[in-house]
């Protein structure tokens, strides 16, 4: 195996392994199975490729939760994919990812994402070339100190064998990534974020991209036993589907998972999936002082070292 190519099958094999850990686990914690549906885009269209996009909707714990798995080809990468690397740009590809977001019914559990994920292209020479990107993040509408810092040291814990600068590194690029320039507000309270990574080489980048992968259901669940049963009411209900906006927004607006889907012609019922049911937006709507609203803006909207 060289340092710039790896058989796809490999790949392919450990990420449709971990879609259905992670679709199996949160299954058998809300009671509901996901909705599975496979999928197939045909050669001649501007991409082709197939894919199994798994869907939970209305469950007791989850109000949406949707975790895709798709592996495409096509003749030319889309720009959102050649920002860092130029030479690349116009040359024929193959993806392939798994990328989730649940979000929860009770406002006081947090919505999460997760991608992982490797593109391939071919070079003016013709080699190919392979680079990986992933991590996730954590969206809380209540803030709990104890959460974020799980959720950070999951990762953390995850990537200490490839290097003691990568979780500082990458926690740094999860803040400046997953950030509403729009609003000067970050998305939630981060976690872990890398892109175009091949510097370990192809074995130990695959490797790296695997570790966080694998760790997702210790970052999360825990947090979500934590706060699954706690009460709430109206007040509580409508402030996540405010904040809920705020999701929607970033997606829609800044993030290039999204503009590579709807660029490169991909799926978009799947490409989507990471919309929430339900949202409502409100002009200028400010907290009062002293609640836990508006703590969540001060104490966990803020840049931040949690461990």
């Amino acid at each position: 195996m060289t340092t710039k190519r790896l058989p796809a099958e490999v790949v392919g094999d450990y990420l449709r392994g971990l879609q259905a850990s992670i679709t199996g686990a949160i299954a058998e914690l809300d009671g509901k199975a996901f909705l599975t549906d496979a999928w197939q885009k045909p050669a001649g269209e501007m991409l082709q490729g197939r894919g199994i996009t798994q869907i939970l909707e209305g469950g007791a714990i989850f109000e949406r939760a949707g975790c895709g798995f798709s592996h495409v080809s096509g003749p030319k990468l889309p720009p959102s994919a050649t920002q860092h690397r130029p030479e690349l740009s116009g040359a024929p590809f193959e993806a392939m990812g798994v990328s989730l977001v649940f979000h929860p019914r009770n406002p006081y559990v947090p919505t999460v994402h997760m991608n992982v994920r490797m593109i391939s292209a071919k070079g003016s020479d013709g080699a190919p070339v392979s680079w990986f990107g992933g991590g996730m993040d954590l969206t809380p509408y209540y803030g709990f100190e104890e959460d974020a810092v799980h959720f950070h040291q999951t990762c953390k814990t995850a990537l200490q064998p490839f290097g003691d600068d990568k979780y500082p590194r990458f926690k740094t690029w999860c803040d400046e990534y997953f950030f509403l320039k729009h609003r000067n507000e970050p998305r939630g309270v981060g976690g872990v974020f890398f892109d175009d990574f091949s510097e370990l080489g192809a074995e130990q980048s695959l490797a790296m991209m695997q570790a966080v992968g694998s760790s997702f259901l210790s970052a999360y669940l825990p947090i979500v036993a934590r706060r699954k049963d706690t009460p709430y009411g109206e007040r509580e209900r409508a402030f996540q589907l405010y904040r809920r906006g705020r999701y929607v927004e970033f997606n829609l607006v800044w993030d290039r998972g999204t503009h590579f889907g709807l660029q490169s012609g991909g799926r978009t019922e799947s490409i989507l999936l990471s919309m929430p049911p339900l949202v409502s937006w409100a002009y200028q709507q400010v907290p009062a002082p002293g609640t836990p609203e508006a703590e969540l803006y001060s104490k966990f909207l803020v840049r931040r070292d949690w461990v």
